[in-house]
């Protein structure tokens, strides 16, 4: 018996030993008859040696006061019953029932069941500030589910599986908090820890033997999803988990739908604290240009920004589709925020001039560029015409018209590039780097160029999480470049939220002039371990129905990817998850020669100039040999 049950325990008895006093000297009081508690000390204690057995077997100890409910007051009641009908011949045999008055009996009852229910439903009133109703069992050919964790909202789901038009039927709780095993939630056993899961599903009997464990707890994610996923997987039981309470639905009749577990749950990404105000203050009210608005992290700075209130947002995009979808999107969700879709291309500099001379944003978001890396091993010019110069396009626009803020997206593979991707936005970052440092001290004077360098983003178009989707529904295999290659992930929510709230630091206290930001990626994911994930969230198992095949890494890959230059100093920020580096600056002038020689290397797609270029500019560059054309996609980030 744990040390709170214990509490519980002595409470209980302590109680039903005043109830016996209590119901005597009223019943006295009432009659106005002189009566001494002396006089009835052997009735007491065997009232007492009563009730603590029966409480014991009625389930007293095992409810869990902070979610007492209507179970818990059938279990006093039951206890109290019992209680006083075995006390009643046993106080005979001990005493003859001598100075025992028998309606002392009916006042005992009441007075019992107060002194049991009243502490527990004070408890649950001070902690959640009322009482909770109970609601009726639901029917027996509900699907036979475990819960994972014991805190309010498997509490909240357990009234709710309580209606007759319930899906779901709880037969126990998993919970690693050891003073929880044993106890009850509304009737509910807390049967043991995760590492009991195996010994817990053999235990129920056939027809309780659970077909899904929900998981109730928010805070579970990560390794931890991923283990729990696996062990289920083992135990032919799929994985669900309720809605975050940001994720509830804001209409209709509040009902809590199952979610299936995504990729990002076995991510584990934490929740940061950001400081909203301060992007508010950056956005709101002031006229916001994002280019490359139509892709993954454009789109979702389109929706954040949105949010914000801006005066003015234009959505700058190359690709018709991509333009009309966010601005059709922006149209339907966000109808109140003026809005301008302009087509444009950021490799175009009149087309920009002209653009920024219409709008006069305020803020410019960088987002326009070619990510994917072998199409841009294979498109060298092209890529480099995007990324490096139409960055030197879009951020010379900036310095011209006067934009206060320019925020540029990188990658971290800019960081010992091996391919033209990553060479290309290390340039870009040189490029914002150097006109940052050309920005007057002080004052509002200049535009402030801020680059924010992070990994991959899940869900993103180049990704391997819809590739990997794509291949479960053709049935297999799920392609990887490598065993062991691994790559940085995080939720394109949260890059942007990141995003944002490092353009929105005061940059001059943090001495970030030249500096960039790099986005707190956690720990490396292994491809191989996220594919055989997301087989098994499939309800397929790894190698036997869903294979997995490794087909060599492609031309400019890396095992591993680094958000961090062996040379650039880290140093930590004011907001979580968000860093600042120093990498190396080059000469504004020198810079721009250079820069001149790339963009017409570029122009005539002559690839060998470009690539000397490239190690030019970027000496920790080392370009990866072409490797052999591959069939079938792969999947490395």
């Amino acid at each position: 018996m744990n040390r709170r049950v214990l509490v519980v325990a002595l409470h209980d008895i302590v109680m039903a030993a005043a109830s016996f006093m209590l119901a005597l000297g009223l019943r006295y009081w009432l009659a106005d008859i002189p009566w001494s508690p002396a006089e009835s000390w052997e009735g007491m204690l065997v009232f007492t040696a009563v009730a603590a057995v029966v409480f014991r077997y009625a389930g007293l100890y095992r409810g869990i006061w902070h979610f007492a409910s209507l179970r818990d007051m059938l279990a006093i009641l039951r206890g109290t019953i019992l209680s006083l009908l075995i006390f009643l011949p046993l106080l005979f045999f001990v005493t003859r029932l001598e100075s025992y008055p028998r309606s002392a009996l009916v006042l005992q009852f009441f007075i019992l069941v107060a002194l049991l229910a009243g502490p527990r439903l004070m408890y649950r009133a001070w902690k959640e500030g009322g009482l909770v109703r109970a609601l009726k069992r639901g029917d027996d050919n509900r699907v036979p589910v475990l819960l994972l964790g014991s805190g309010q909202a498997a509490d909240a789901f357990i009234r709710e599986m309580e209606r007759r038009d319930a899906v779901y039927r709880i037969v126990g709780i998993v919970d690693d908090s050891e003073r929880r095993h044993g106890r009850d939630l509304r009737g509910v056993r807390v049967l043991g820890s995760l590492a009991d899961l195996p010994a817990i599903v053999r235990q129920l009997r056939e027809a309780d033997r659970p077909r899904r464990v929900i998981v109730t707890d928010d805070r579970f994610s990560g390794r931890a999803m991923r283990d729990l996923v696996e062990a289920a997987a083992q135990l032919a039981i799929t994985v669900a988990r309720l809605p975050r309470l940001t994720e509830f639905r804001k209409e209709g009749d509040g009902r809590q739908d199952v979610q299936p577990i995504a990729v990002e749950d076995l991510l584990g990404r934490p929740q940061r604290v950001l400081d909203r105000a301060a992007v508010t203050r950056l956005i709101a009210g002031r006229r916001v240009l994002i280019t490359g608005a139509g892709g993954t992290i454009g789109s979702e700075l389109v929706r954040q920004v949105a949010a914000i209130g801006p005066a003015l947002i234009v959505l700058f995009e190359q690709s018709e589709h991509a333009l009309y979808q966010i601005d059709i999107e922006l149209a339907e969700h966000a109808p109140s925020v003026p809005r301008v879709a302009h087509l444009g291309d950021v490799r175009n500099a009149e087309a920009v001039d002209l653009a920024f001379a219409q709008y006069h944003p305020d803020i410019v978001l960088h987002a326009a560029a070619y990510k994917h890396v072998p199409l841009v091993e294979a498109n060298v010019g092209e890529g480099v015409l995007t990324n490096a110069i139409g960055t030197q396009i879009v951020a010379n626009a900036c310095h011209r018209h006067h934009v206060a803020v320019m925020v540029m997206i990188s990658t971290d593979k800019a960081v010992n590039p091996t391919n033209v991707m990553g060479a290309t936005k290390r340039v870009a970052e040189m490029v914002c780097q150097s006109l940052d440092l050309e920005r007057p001290t002080g004052g509002n004077a200049g535009t402030q160029f801020v680059t924010v360098r992070f990994g991959n983003v899940l869900g993103s178009s180049g990704s391997v999480v819809p590739l990997f989707q794509r291949q479960l529904g053709n049935g297999g295999p799920l392609t990887v470049t490598h065993p062991d290659v691994t790559r940085f992930f995080m939720t394109t929510r949260e890059a942007v939220e990141l995003i944002l709230q490092a353009a929105a630091m005061p940059r001059e206290a943090l001495h970030a002039e030249g500096k960039i930001f790099v986005l707190d990626m956690g720990e490396p994911v292994r491809i191989q371990d996220l594919a055989r994930q997301m087989i098994r969230l499939a309800g397929k198992r790894p190698d036997t129905d869903i294979k997995i095949a490794f087909t060599g890494l492609r031309p400019g890959e890396k095992l591993y990817e680094e958000v961090l230059h062996q040379d650039e100093s880290l140093v930590k920020t004011p907001e979580e998850g968000v860093l600042l580096a120093s990498p190396r600056v080059i000469d504004r002038a020198d810079l721009e020669q250079m820069l001149a020689r790339l963009s017409a290397a570029a122009a005539s797609r002559d690839n060998a100039a470009i690539l000397a270029l490239l190690k030019s500019l970027v000496p920790e560059f080392h370009h990866a040999p072409e490797g052999q054309d591959k069939a079938a996609p792969v999947a490395a980030g």
